[in-house]
């Protein structure tokens, strides 16, 4: 899918291939955003909620340090709950987090029912069949303790969030989006790290192994919630009804209007500033 040139220079440049991850699911989330509207970043969370827990428990190395592939698509949800919060309220943010979870448990049951079927033994496809059968394992053979740590500890965090960013909110009479941003993000995550750390990683490695990864894990939460600051300036302030009318290629268009670069980084510092 990928041509093999992109895939050679990445395989040897994993730090940049992180951050390319990192700025195009953002900008994705915000594409979704301005298409469909509220709907589209619901769907959004939903999607980064299944990409997390699919790719959770694959670990790399970014930076020299060991962490998670799934810290990227976790942290996008903060970020598309922060903005669902600031455009839309409280209460819509509260009803995707519930969604999330709801969507979170349907897939694991279901994947999990998956798993129950037993591979083709028909002679022309039954090695291919026990293949993608034990590669199906490996991916979705959730432990109880992997299921109730990671559907724990994104409930709590979560509904901490949304209530931590309004309280800021009505603290700073709606000034200093960035506060708000980062402080309930970073609040939040470092509770869902917390819990995931001691509920999924301790048992499974030893005590001071789950800290030290959740402490890796937190250091690139921080630094993804301190990067997504200017992306939710700049769709805070884009006009987008609730429900997306528009069409698609209306939607390409007005992503397609000449824009002034300079202008709107000047723009976005002065409103970190300000506001």
């Amino acid at each position: 899918m990928i041509p093999q040139s992109i895939v050679d220079f990445f395989y040897i440049n994993q730090d940049a291939l992180w951050l390319t991850t990192l700025i195009l699911d953002l900008s994705l989330t915000l594409a979704m955003y301005r298409v469909f509207g509220r709907i589209g970043l619901t769907a959004a969370i939903v999607l980064a909620i299944l990409l997390a827990n699919l790719q959770g428990p694959k670990l790399t190395e970014i930076f020299g340090m060991e962490t998670s592939l799934g810290v990227i698509f976790y942290s996008t949800i903060f970020f598309a709950t922060d903005l669902l919060s600031e455009k839309y309220g409280r209460q819509v943010a509260g009803k995707a987090v519930l969604m999330g979870f709801g969507v979170s448990v349907i897939a694991v049951l279901m994947m999990s029912m998956s798993l129950l079927y037993l591979p083709s033994t028909q002679p022309n496809t039954a090695e291919f069949s026990l293949e993608i059968h034990q590669a199906f394992e490996s991916i979705l053979d959730f432990t109880p303790r992997f299921v109730a740590g990671s559907l724990l500890a994104y409930l709590i965090s979560q509904s901490f969030d949304v209530w931590l960013f309004h309280k800021i909110k009505s603290y700073t009479d709606g000034r200093h989006l960035w506060i708000r941003n980062n402080l309930s993000t970073m609040t939040s995550q470092a509770l869902d790290t917390t819990i995931y750390s001691l509920v999924v990683w301790w048992g499974i490695v030893d005590l001071t192994t789950a800290i030290e990864l959740g402490l890796v894990k937190y250091g690139f939460k921080i630094f993804i919630a301190a990067f997504d600051t200017p992306f939710i300036y700049w769709a805070r302030n884009w006009n987008v009804p609730p429900t997306q009318k528009i069409g698609i290629s209306d939607s390409i268009q007005m992503w397609n209007k000449p824009l002034n670069w300079l202008a709107e980084i000047a723009c976005l510092i002065k409103k970190l500033l300000l506001y």
